[in-house]
């Protein structure tokens, strides 16, 4: 029997389920929702306690782990191999503005627009520990703040969501006939045992589990803060049963665009999203503080790019073991969600990649998408900055205790047409959710049946992450506080199933070099 032949024994069939995997993940998800019902006490101190364990012992491991994907991505971009098309297509499946529209809205989320607004903010207001005390400058303030946000949104963070592990994937799967899943990237240590054992299971367990922690907040952070937004301009009441509403609209959207497929479903919304978005930040760009903008934006890219290493690897302030002080709440825990996310990113990013050359690939992960990225947060968060300035209390009044959808609205309600911005502001963030659950929808249930999996299995997980956040939601808002800081958690064994394309997307690129 041969190697290939031994393999695709274990992929499964069109309309077949790893039933084992499946009954991992759900299993474990119904476990987490059952403990935040009887005793949500219990779960928050073991969320907090593993939390704490994982960012103070991993939390370097991941800082440098992020490093050296960009950088090594950077030098596959150099090599012979770089210009070979992936996924046995000679053309690109999708055109480059539906690809890039179906990368850039799964990733930034509903977190791109609340975070856009919070996060700049928040640093201005106390000042990141590398730079020091600049409460004399505003414009040294401005530009920290800004690079600050930059690190945790930029190049690292698009890097670890599929530069080098889509290479790996794209050539296991198409070349070699391996599955679409997160064992598939530890095959060059491990492997058959990896794609038909135990340590493939536990890796496609773990890296579910994660993604559904990481998309779940995000479903349920959107009820809060839609309910929020819809109380502060209709005056609907802030409630269960206004969260309940709009998760389940959340759901019943992005579980019928799941089900639609790739060439229709994500593609329309991811569309819609970028056309809405970007006519939202030209308003913004035009209607605020222009200058300020582009001036904080160049800025910002000064300080980000001149102290990239210092900010990158930064250990100071990291908090003693049960503590994790001013590191582990900010740049450990956005490098624990992004590799949370990282192999099921890369599955969707190959999957929608075919016909993409390696190189580009790259370029668009980890140069395009951190650099608009970067801009986006500019837009929102300088606008923000600027106004902070000019009228001391406009913004950090609402923002205080870390209001994110207070701050957001702050911003758009100073500007001209305010009630109708903040209203379509809260439209984008309800789209670049359902963007990024069907997407994960879709990965989740590719990883655990094949590159076509049934519309009932998507629409499962569709809609069991919408039912799980209304779960969470009904413990309170510290259910869904602790499932974000869980994510964290389930990043350590992720960023474990990540630390073999290190290595091994160089040697397949070299080898596609060799070959050509």
């Amino acid at each position: 029997m041969t190697e290939t032949t031994a393999i695709d024994k274990t992929i499964p069939g069109p309309g077949q389920v790893d039933k084992p995997l499946f009954a991992i993940t759900g299993g474990f998800i119904a476990l987490f929702c059952a403990l935040a019902l009887i005793d949500i006490d219990l779960l928050s101190r073991l969320v907090d306690w593993g939390f704490n364990f994982s960012a103070t012992w991993f939390g370097l491991y991941w800082q440098a782990l992020l490093l050296a994907t960009f950088l090594i991505g950077l030098v596959l971009c150099i090599l012979p191999g770089a210009g070979t098309r992936m996924g046995a297509l000679e053309r690109p499946e999708f055109s480059l503005f539906q690809w890039g529209s179906m990368i850039m809205c799964t990733l930034l989320a509903g977190g791109g627009v609340f975070w856009a607004a919070g996060e700049p903010i928040a640093h201005y207001l106390s000042t990141p520990p590398l730079f020091g005390d600049l409460g004399g400058d505003p414009a040294a303030r401005a530009h920290a703040a800004l690079a600050q946000s930059y690190l945790h949104w930029g190049f690292l963070a698009w890097a670890i969501l599929g530069s080098l592990t889509t290479v790996m994937l794209m050539h296991y799967h198409y070349d070699k006939g391996l599955p679409l899943a997160p064992r598939t990237l530890l095959y060059p240590v491990f492997g058959e045992r990896a794609i038909r054992g135990p340590i493939g299971l536990i890796a496609d367990a773990s890296c579910i589990i994660a993604v559904v922690a990481g998309t779940v907040g995000p479903i349920g952070f959107l009820g809060l803060q839609m309910s929020y937004g819809l109380n502060a301009l209709f005056g609907i009441p802030d409630s269960f049963a206004t969260q309940t509403v709009v998760i389940l609209a959340l759901a019943g959207l992005y579980t019928i665009s799941a089900i639609s497929g790739l060439s229709r479903g994500i593609q329309l919304l991811s569309r819609v999203n970028v056309i809405l978005a970007s006519i939202l930040l030209a308003f913004m760009l035009v209607a605020g503080p222009t200058f300020f903008i582009f001036d904080g934006f160049a800025g910002g890219m000064g300080v980000y790019l001149s102290n990239f290493l210092d900010l990158t690897m930064y250990r100071g302030e990291a908090g003693a073991f049960g503590e994790p002080g001013w590191l582990g709440w900010w740049t450990v825990f956005f490098w624990g969600w992004f590799l949370g996310y990282g192999p099921l990113m890369a599955i969707f990013i190959a999957r929608v990649s075919r016909g993409r050359s390696i190189r580009s690939i790259i370029l668009m992960l980890s140069i395009v998408a951190p650099i608009v990225t970067n801009f986006w947060f500019t837009i929102i968060g300088g606008t923000g900055i600027a106004l902070e300035q000019a009228v001391p209390g406009v913004i950090s009044g609402p923002f205080e205790g870390f209001n994110l959808p207070a701050g957001l609205l702050a911003i758009t309600q100073a500007l001209p047409l305010g009630f109708l911005l903040s209203l379509l502001f809260l439209v984008l963030t309800m789209i670049f959710v359902a963007t990024t659950s069907d997407s994960m929808s879709f990965v989740i249930a590719t990883a655990m049946s094949d590159d076509t999996p049934s519309p009932a299995l998507r629409a499962f997980w569709g809609l069991a992450m919408g039912v799980m956040a209304l779960i969470l939601i009904s413990t309170g808002a510290g259910g869904i506080g602790k499932l974000q800081s869980f994510i964290v958690v389930t990043a350590v064994p992720v960023s474990l199933v990540l630390l073999p394309s290190l290595w091994d997307a160089l040697r397949i690129t070299l080898a596609l070099g060799r070959r050509a």
